[in-house]
């Protein structure tokens, strides 16, 4: 059907962008921020978060823990290659990741950035409603469905529509709340 199409469509949307923001530096650590970060070990490129653990230490830093201890000195030197704007320094078989405090300017560089990914987000969700009415359009004119059900599942499509684009407006503003936060 239809309707539950377009709304898995969109939650995917809204799930998407979510994670974007997950990505995005706010003004204090986080674990998340290393989600991008990519090591060079056992002959392949693998993901961070596959070979360590990472925890917030305090305001300023977080502090890394291999699985393997030997790969100690590849995941620093992919946090640094991540080119994330922070410092990790190896201390026996731990990483620490200095986190130095934002610039305000920095800070409303990130926010842009946030809103730019909001609007793209939003503009998908509109033209998989655009998608969803013109197969509307197409099931009536070829008899399929009556003028009345088009228009009930139109109205519907507009109501997932208002709502994906409020709910990426609302996780917008949370995180631009967290990035602006000193």
């Amino acid at each position: 059907m239809v309707k539950d199409e377009i709304e898995h469509k969109m939650q995917k949307v809204l799930t998407h962008y979510q994670e974007e923001l997950k990505n995005l530096r706010t003004g204090r650590p986080s674990s998340s921020m290393l989600d991008s970060v990519v090591v060079e070990v056992y002959g392949a490129e693998v993901k961070l978060r596959d070979l360590a653990t990472a925890s917030v230490v305090d305001s300023s830093q977080l502090v890394i823990s291999p699985f393997d201890p030997t790969n100690v000195h590849a995941i620093a030197k992919g946090i640094e290659k991540a080119n994330l704007g922070i410092r990790s320094v190896v201390e026996g078989a731990i990483i620490r990741v200095l986190v130095p405090p934002m610039s305000e300017e920095r800070r409303r560089e990130i926010v842009k950035e946030a809103k730019e990914k909001r609007e793209k987000a939003k503009v998908i969700i509109r033209e998989e409603r655009r998608k969803s009415n013109d197969f509307l359009k197409k099931q009536k004119l070829d008899g399929n469905i009556t003028e009345d059900e088009q228009k009930k599942q139109e109205k519907q499509i507009q109501k997932f529509t208002d709502t994906f684009c409020k709910n990426v407006d609302d996780a917008f503003h949370a995180q631009e709340k967290r990035i602006l936060q000193m």
